[in-house]
């Protein structure tokens, strides 16, 4: 963890190799923009509109202010409420998310390198975490080991040094939440608050540590390894400079979870050779790995539910041949023809996927008609995958 905590509390953006800063801020406007679409949202307006807080904290596309605390919360849910979250495949979750919303709340009155590197120190904290980290089944990656990256990038805003950093970053793996995906796949609007509240951890640890009251130690392998799954603390010494992770992350072409992305690329290859009558679909079978095929809900009471099904993904790709954020909206979750082929979407784990993880999170599909004939079309990177092409 010193290690780690070293190199965060040290980089400097002057010294980062110019691959590693031009992906930095690709993943920075692409979160951005996330985080602006999201706020949009009825869900997290409603949401924005609870917090009254007055500071200096910028609620990102609302046109005001708000004290840092606020500022995670909110910003936080607008980041993950649509499912185009920036993600990395080897820490099973999503670093930038559990970044962004400290650093801009705290961001004001540092210079642009300092802030950048901040982000990126942040970044590249979560990241190992995550891969240091292997949750029990069931358990949702969000507000997990990613408290720890937001306490990184705000320490490195701080001024803390590495034994500071180090006391910042280890508090926060003791502020982890216990989420599990049955929030995500029932629809529960509390999913979209974990994001924001490992921000608002990572804000308060670095308190904890600014102030004298924190002190490095062995956390993360009692919440995130006993508690929460296995720790394995190995990959927290690797030098940035051996791997920056933010070089193997994922960007999301469609509004869902990235499980179902291969399944939806999968069908925009079927339509290449032409668009499909649902009445003459007879079934749709997707083939993928294990935690992907847990998605395979037919009841969608909100829009993440609907975002977190492989079927409903599956029947609006096949209709539209694309699935941005209206998708998932209410109405568009009312047509009954939608909901009749979606219940029409088997979805198998196979042994082939499963094997093929992390470096292949792919899928195939195969569209079987009224008359016999058949559809079927293999992906085995998303596209937006650092891997894909």
């Amino acid at each position: 963890l010193l290690s780690l905590a070293r190199q965060a509390a040290g980089l400097s953006w002057s010294s980062v190799p110019h691959e590693v800063q031009d992906r930095t801020l690709l993943v920075l406007f692409d979160t951005l923009g996330v985080m602006l679409a999201g706020a949009a949202t009825p869900e997290v307006q409603a949401l924005a509109s609870q917090f009254r807080e007055e500071g200096s904290s910028p609620l990102v596309g609302f046109a005001r202010t708000t004290s840092a605390d606020a500022a995670c919360w909110v910003n936080g849910a607008a980041v993950c409420s649509l499912e185009l979250d920036e993600g990395s495949k080897y820490a099973r979750g999503h670093p930038a998310a559990h970044v962004l919303p400290a650093v801009l709340a705290v961001g004001a009155g540092h210079r642009g390198s300092d802030w950048l590197a901040a982000f990126l120190a942040g970044y590249e904290t979560a990241a190992r975490f995550g891969r240091a980290t292997r949750l029990r089944s069931g358990v949702h990656p969000h507000g997990t080991w990613g408290a720890t990256g937001a306490a990184a990038a705000v320490g490195r805003l701080a001024g803390l040094d590495g034994d500071g950093m180090a006391a910042a970053v280890d508090a926060a793996a003791g502020l982890a939440l216990a989420p599990h995906f049955e929030s995500a796949l029932s629809g529960n609007p509390v999913r979209n608050l974990w994001v924001g509240a490992a921000n608002a951890a990572g804000l308060a640890a670095v308190r904890l540590a600014a102030g004298g009251m924190a002190v490095p130690g062995d956390t993360a392998s009692f919440t995130l390894g006993q508690v929460l799954g296995d720790f394995d603390p190995t990959p927290l010494a690797r030098p940035f400079d051996e791997r920056f992770d933010i070089l193997g992350g994922y960007f999301k072409r469609h509004a869902a979870c990235a499980y179902t992305h291969a399944p939806a690329d999968a069908i925009l290859e079927l339509r290449e050779s032409g668009p499909f009558n649902p009445a003459e679909i007879e079934t749709v079978t997707v083939e993928t790995f294990a935690i992907a095929a847990g998605l395979d809900r037919t009841e969608w009471p909100t829009r993440l539910a609907a975002m977190f099904s492989i079927p409903y993904v599956t029947a609006v790709m096949l209709l539209e041949g694309s699935f941005g954020p209206e998708a998932s909206s209410d109405g568009r979750r009312a047509d009954p023809v939608l909901g009749e082929l979606a219940r029409r979407v088997e979805v198998k784990a196979t042994d082939e996927f499963e094997t093929r993880l992390p470096e292949r999170r792919g899928a195939r599909v195969t569209v079987t008609m009224q008359d016999g004939s058949k559809r079927s079309a293999e992906v085995e990177q998303p596209i937006g995958d650092s891997a894909h092409h």
